[in-house]
């Protein structure tokens, strides 16, 4: 993990003292594997699955967001109250996964929503860029998820995915999905958590991560769906762009990037 003077005035990491981090990014294979925020009402904490996967326990119930890999992968995890879904691509939407786990509430973008079976669609919610719900005691926000480089922008056209704003106890936790460092992102503010994806050619670079995360300022901000990517470069960008943003490098690839 890399520290800044702005990591004082982070939430907190139950899971690991800030006062005891290095400045030196953690190797992955020494990373937490659950990250805890304090918020009102009790705590958020992040359970890295697999590349875009995770598992978010919150104070109103557990969300699984873009679950994928199979049911075996949950095992251990706290059940689902509600699963997200930001895109259609196989690393974010797996229909066997979803019909291995409990038959709980779904938020998806519309596209993913109109592929789902009758019974999945009588307890899904279709959310379209820039439309907000709640659900649990907590804020969603869909926040549009595209590519803007001319040579991307087949991966993911502008007005069909979804990134998420959670509003959590007082506290904003943003899943950015697979995009590139769109003026929505940039624009964002108030964001307490990030989840920023940087592979190619599919999402940002790590350059246009940093760029992001210079412009909206996230107290901290985690690396994730990077495969391949040099999440240190990342984290030096980071930190030399002045932002005073927490990087944290959490394990997203248990079984390899391979």
């Amino acid at each position: 993990m890399i520290l800044s003077r702005r990591a004082s005035l982070m939430l907190g990491l139950a899971t690991v003292s800030a006062a005891v981090l290095p400045r030196i990014a953690l190797a992955q294979t020494a990373a937490p594997t659950s990250f805890a925020y304090p918020v009102e009402g009790g705590q958020v904490t992040f359970h890295p699955v697999d590349h875009a996967s995770m598992v978010v326990e919150t104070p109103g119930g557990v969300i699984y967001v873009d679950p994928v890999g199979g049911a075996d992968l949950y095992r251990g995890m706290p059940q689902p109250s509600l699963i997200l879904i930001t895109h259609e691509h196989g690393d974010h939407f797996d229909l066997p996964t979803l019909q291995a786990l409990p038959p709980v509430a779904i938020i998806a973008n519309p596209a993913v929503h109109g592929m789902l079976p009758a019974d999945m669609q009588s307890r899904a919610t279709a959310m379209a860029n820039g439309d907000q719900a709640q659900a649990m005691g907590m804020g969603i926000e869909a926040v549009p998820a595209y590519n803007t480089s001319p040579d991307k922008q087949q991966f993911h056209p502008q007005g069909r995915d979804n990134g998420y704003v959670l509003t959590v106890g007082g506290k904003r936790f943003y899943i950015a999905g697979d995009t590139e460092d769109t003026p929505e992102m940039r624009a964002l503010d108030g964001i307490d958590v990030a989840f920023l994806p940087m592979n190619l050619p599919y999402t940002m670079t790590v350059q246009q991560a940093a760029d992001a995360v210079a412009e909206f300022r996230p107290v901290s901000v985690f690396p994730y769906h990077h495969r391949g990517s040099d999440v240190q470069e990342f984290a030096r960008l980071v930190e030399a762009s002045g932002a005073g943003s927490l990087v944290v490098l959490a394990d997203w690839y248990p079984r390899g990037e391979g």
